[in-house]
């Protein structure tokens, strides 16, 4: 599919071809729904946990004899009846861990790019470089681009630290490198905007 370039003053600056088997599939719902559920599962801790009567301190020793007191029998100071003693049925560590195919993985990541392709959301930029931290620059180019007033994901060839600076503070701006995102930062974002050296990563990821 043949998609424009846009430069930081929000011109058509030229054409791209991308890959009609990334960013032009038939969308599959289903996979995508797995991905999104798959990655929410694994950002779950599970480390809940309280005590039962054998992990708390205590016991050993009957606390008092069994019988003539007139109170109740006791055997541990350990029981659940006891302040301090063991919690019944508490809490365990729970492993939420969802692990998917690596093939659906692919595809519910090619689903999500099409599918914002497919609603022109999708936005390719010649480059963004940037010699010092400044977010009034990078939202002045997000203004530019008509992308200032939507959720944004930005994907570059690779991590840099000046342009994530200068986006971290940007309300509903993310910057990744495009090789290491997920088919639920794609689906979070409405919009995508792609740095036009990060295509090749992301086509290559896919040949992995």
């Amino acid at each position: 599919m043949l998609v424009d370039i846009y430069n930081k003053n929000g011109n058509t600056a030229g054409k791209i071809e991308l890959a009609d088997d990334v960013f032009a599939i038939t969308p599959n719902e289903h996979v995508m729904h797995q991905a999104v559920v798959a990655y929410l599962a694994n950002q779950r801790q599970g480390t809940k946990k309280t005590k039962i009567r054998s992990e708390v301190s205590g016991g050993g020793k009957k606390p008092w004899r069994q019988k003539g007191r007139g109170g109740a029998r006791a055997g541990s100071n350990r029981s659940p009846l006891w302040p301090g003693g063991g919690t019944i049925h508490g809490p365990k560590p729970i492993d939420y861990t969802v692990n998917l195919p690596k093939k659906i993985k692919k595809l519910a990541r090619k689903s999500a790019f099409s599918v914002r392709a497919s609603e022109n959301n999708l936005i390719v930029l010649d480059e963004m470089q940037m010699q010092e931290v400044k977010t009034k620059t990078f939202a002045e180019m997000l203004k530019a681009l008509k992308l200032d007033n939507t959720s944004v994901l930005v994907l570059t060839p690779s991590f840099d630290k000046t342009l994530y600076m200068s986006a971290r503070n940007i309300p509903n701006v993310t910057l990744n490198a495009a090789d290491k995102i997920t088919t639920y930062d794609i689906l979070k974002h409405r919009k995508l905007l792609i740095l036009k050296d990060a295509i090749e990563p992301i086509v290559t990821a896919f040949n992995n």
